[in-house]
């Protein structure tokens, strides 16, 4: 896949389902480029030798660091005995798939998952009630296949795709550790390497499934120098650096308020403004909320890198950009299909002119991204405002991006219905 901006997965809605019981974990995260191969050796003998393993209660109690280019990547031990898999860690998505390897096909990457190796596996019949068509809580497409198994059909909004059977597997996070069988799709077509590892709100989510009450990740900032990747932190449960956090509540809909352009389970937020430095722009707060069609959420989504705006917010931060740098634009340019405030040659006045962005929220929570950061280095000597515009995509959503959650906590509480925010040293944290 080419690296491109991904606010992306966040198409297929499920009914949200609170979750009461808390589940704590420090999981570990490979953040890279989606065309990056990274090492799913992660995992000690000891974990990988378990024979037959057994279902434990949350909460769960796992620690480790994970590194950060574009996407986050998560490596999970997953199968009896565990098999390493690499997923993108996605709030904006919810069915979580695995690659799953091919039997009479061109063999997949030596990662993807065999399901003949694990005792645990199981698949879901055709008569399995999320098989069966157009029911009102699973939008993905399901078939019958050949073997009266359940066939899924997974579409994203850059392309991605990914198709295979529903099934049923363990997660073992130590060998003390393990969740249940959770519902899965084994992906024997995709146009990745990795998975996807659903957080967002919904019933058959990982935060739902596996009864997470609350996560959290610092990304650290991206780096430009060759070989190096950074590194931050990853938590599911309690969070040990959160007395710091500030918080604001999640917008929630109803099942009377479901609209066409709303995703009911994205981490809707109550976004009020933008800012550059001291300046606000002159931008209503109705933009950032859903109007009567569903259209203008602020949702925060771990699985786009750039930040993407509905066109009444972007026409006004260009126009100020414009009044800032306009003479050094590229003309013409336009990264990703969506974001054409970019630059080439020597960038380095341009965020001192830009000055510092900051995102405003309710109750006093702001997202500061400071100057140095407001560029984003995409390559061939490019710099681009991580900022695109959310009609290219054919999306009707503000989508807070990753590029633009760097060096903050930033926290998911399930149970509470709210998203907590900190400033950190994300390459530091523990």
């Amino acid at each position: 896949m080419s690296p491109i901006p991904k606010p992306l997965f966040f198409f297929f809605f499920l009914n949200y389902v609170s979750l009461s019981t808390s589940l704590s974990l420090h999981l570990p995260l490979t953040s890279l480029p989606i065309s990056t191969t990274t090492n799913s050796h992660r995992f000690t003998t000891s974990l990988l030798s378990r024979k037959n393993p057994s279902p434990s209660s949350p909460p769960y109690n796992f620690r480790s660091r994970f590194k950060y280019s574009m996407a986050l990547i998560i490596s999970l031990p997953i199968g009896t005995p565990p098999q390493a898999q690499q997923m993108v860690l996605d709030t904006g998505s919810q069915l979580s798939w695995i690659q799953c390897h091919r039997k009479k096909l061109p063999p997949k990457p030596k990662t993807s998952f065999d399901p003949s190796l694990s005792s645990s596996f199981s698949t879901l019949p055709c008569s399995h009630p999320l098989c069966k068509p157009r029911i009102p809580d699973f939008t993905l497409p399901t078939s019958c296949d050949s073997n009266r198994l359940c066939h899924y059909s997974y579409f994203y909004a850059d392309g991605t795709f990914a198709e295979g059977n529903l099934v049923k597997e363990k997660i073992t996070f130590s060998n003390t550790e393990i969740t249940p069988p959770l519902i899965l799709g084994c992906a024997t077509e995709s146009s990745d390497d990795r998975g996807i590892l659903g957080m967002n709100r919904g019933r058959l989510s990982f935060v739902s499934q596996a009864k997470i009450s609350k996560f959290s990740y610092c990304i650290p900032p991206k780096s430009n120098r060759p070989g190096f990747t950074p590194t931050g932190s990853f938590y599911l449960g309690d969070n040990p650096n959160s007395h710091g956090f500030k918080y604001v509540s999640l917008l929630t809909f109803p099942e009377s308020q479901r609209m066409p352009n709303l995703d009911p389970l994205a981490y809707t937020v109550p976004m009020i403004g933008i800012r550059f430095g001291l300046k606000k722009l002159n931008i209503s707060g109705s933009v950032f909320r859903p109007d009567a069609g569903g259209s203008g959420q602020t949702m925060v989504d771990s699985g786009s890198e750039f930040t993407h705006l509905v066109d009444a917010a972007y026409d006004k931060v260009r126009a100020e950009i414009m009044t800032r740098v306009g003479r050094r634009l590229k003309k013409g340019y336009v990264y990703g299909g969506t974001a054409d405030m970019c630059f080439d040659g020597n960038v380095a006045m341009i965020p001192r002119l830009i000055g510092d962005l900051v995102f405003v929220f309710t109750r006093g929570v702001e997202i500061l991204v400071p100057k140095e950061r407001v560029l984003v280095n995409v390559g061939g000597g490019i710099h681009c405002v991580g900022i695109g515009r959310s009609s290219m995509l054919g999306a009707a959503s503000n989508i807070i991006g990753n590029v633009h959650q760097q060096n903050l906590w930033v926290e998911f509480d399930v149970t509470n219905r709210r998203v907590g925010f900190a400033k950190a040293d994300c390459s530091r944290v523990v």
